[in-house]
């Protein structure tokens, strides 16, 4: 078995384990729900996303959403949250994250 199917594995299992334990849904429901976060990471790697996720104080958020050529400006101890998704916003010109089970569609 390759090391790198084995991580994206089980990064998304993690992401669908802390969704059950979050969410109290049942873990097929929090699996497919992990997995469309994964293309949605994938996607944001190579192209601007658009994305609507419910903030904390309950309002929607649309978001257009990227992760490419910003490497210069992540900071941080690079240790995996399985709780959040971050972004680099470009209307806001910063990073953000959200809750991974807040988030309503990938346009």
């Amino acid at each position: 078995m390759k090391t790198s199917n084995f991580n994206f594995r089980s990064t998304v299992f993690n992401w669908a384990h802390n969704l059950v334990k979050s969410t109290g849904k049942t873990f097929a429901v929090c699996l497919s729900k992990a997995w469309a976060v994964y293309r949605l990471r994938q996607r944001m790697k190579t192209e601007t996303v658009k994305i609507s996720f419910e903030k904390a104080d309950g309002t929607l958020r649309i978001a257009y959403a990227t992760l490419k050529e910003v490497g210069a400006f992540i900071k941080g101890t690079g240790m995996p949250n399985y709780k959040t998704v971050p972004y680099y916003d470009t209307e806001a010109q910063g990073f953000r994250s959200f809750k991974i089970e807040n988030l309503i569609s990938i346009f």
